[in-house]
C-alpha cells in the first residue's frame, strides 16, 4: 500500500511557474514507476508526465513538453512536477499516481493515486 499526498497547487499568471510534490508513504516508493495526470471540469482525466523506477527516464505528454519537468527524490520518497511558461489551459486538478510500468499513460495502468492539488492559471 502507498500513499500519496500532493502539494504546490494554487493560483499562478499565464506565464507563472509552479512546482508540484507528491509524497509517498513507504520505503516502497523507489519501486514504482510515477505519473502526473490532470483533471479539468466536465474532462476526462489526462496523462501528463511519467518517471522510472530505476534510471529516471521521463515521458511527457506533447501539450507540457517543453515546459513540465518531472523528477523524483527516492531519499524523500517525493516526486515533483515543476511546472514553468504556465497556460490558462493548465488550469486543473493535479493528481500523482504510481505504477509498475513506464511509460504509463492510461489512468488504468496505476495502482495509486493521490487526492488532487488544484492549479489555476489566470489570463
Amino acid at each position: 500500500q502507498v500513499e500519496l499526498v500532493e502539494s504546490g497547487g494554487g493560483l499562478v499568471q499565464a506565464g507563472g511557474s509552479l512546482r508540484l510534490s507528491c509524497a509517498a508513504s513507504g520505503r516502497t516508493f523507489s519501486s514504482y514507476g510515477m505519473g502526473w495526470f490532470r483533471q479539468a471540469p466536465g474532462k476526462e482525466r489526462e496523462f501528463v508526465a511519467a518517471i522510472r523506477k530505476t534510471d529516471s527516464s521521463t515521458f511527457y505528454a506533447d501539450s507540457v513538453k517543453g515546459r513540465f519537468t518531472i523528477s523524483r527524490d527516492n531519499t524523500k520518497y517525493t516526486v515533483y512536477l515543476q511546472m514553468n511558461s504556465l497556460k490558462p489551459e493548465d488550469t486543473a486538478v493535479y493528481y500523482c499516481a504510481a505504477t509498475r510500468s513506464f511509460p504509463a499513460v492510461q489512468p488504468e495502468d496505476y495502482y495509486y493515486w493521490g487526492q488532487g492539488t488544484q492549479v489555476t492559471v489566470s489570463s
